[in-house]
């Protein structure tokens, strides 16, 4: 377990309490408090130290995730959706006229597009919410443009499947989507702003 904590610089303490909570299989057995680690347990850690530290998850919600990355019978798409689903906080649309429009509105724009129509999927339920508030605070505009936002989204996701590689190596694949969706959310938004200062510069002034 020196050896682990050399390689990883994770503490021996946190590495017995990850094989403890099932997060990382156990070593070995070689001896009398004595194990055998292969390279398999240096990337598991490294990938549990990587969903706790930058995608912000809870061990309970890792633990799960974890089962699904060392199920077999699990395909690599519904891997890849339920890693999503980690990092996608769902904030449910309150019930009325406006959430009824909004489902309509998105339901069109999925048909339109070609996506799937997820109405399960935390990720459609907020963005009901969100097209309701904009009916409701009057923003048609933002409304009207819909569609614009939706084709850059889509581009945005052709370039962050694209970093996927081979789903085979799932714990990199599983590591790529909660990394890199929590991480690249804050990039885009980042990105987004410092383009609008440079847009609304050359409009304004």
């Amino acid at each position: 377990m020196a050896e682990l904590n050399e390689t990883t610089g994770i503490p021996i303490p946190t590495i017995k309490y990850y094989i403890r909570e099932g997060l990382v299989a156990p070593g070995r057995p070689t001896g009398r408090n004595q194990a055998d680690y292969t390279e398999e347990h240096v990337r598991r850690l490294k990938l549990v130290r990587a969903l706790v530290e930058y995608g912000g998850l809870s061990i309970a919600v890792i633990r799960d995730l974890i089962a699904q990355v060392d199920n077999p019978e699990l395909e690599a798409f519904d891997l890849l959706a339920a890693a999503q689903k980690t990092v996608t906080q769902a904030k449910d649309p309150r019930p009325g006229p406006y959430k009824d429009g909004a489902e309509r509105r998105l339901h069109d724009l999925l048909a339109k597009r070609g996506w799937r129509i997820r109405t399960g999927d935390p990720a459609y339920r907020t963005a009901v919410g969100v097209l309701a508030a904009l009916d409701e605070v009057g923003r048609q505009d933002m409304l009207d443009v819909l569609d614009d936002y939706a084709e850059a989204a889509e581009r945005i996701a052709e370039i962050d499947l694209g970093l996927i590689g081979d789903v085979r190596d799932r714990d990199r694949a599983v590591e790529i989507v909660v990394i890199g969706t929590s991480v690249g959310d804050t990039l885009v938004a980042t990105l987004r702003r410092l383009a609008q200062a440079t847009v609304g510069e050359r409009l304004y002034t």
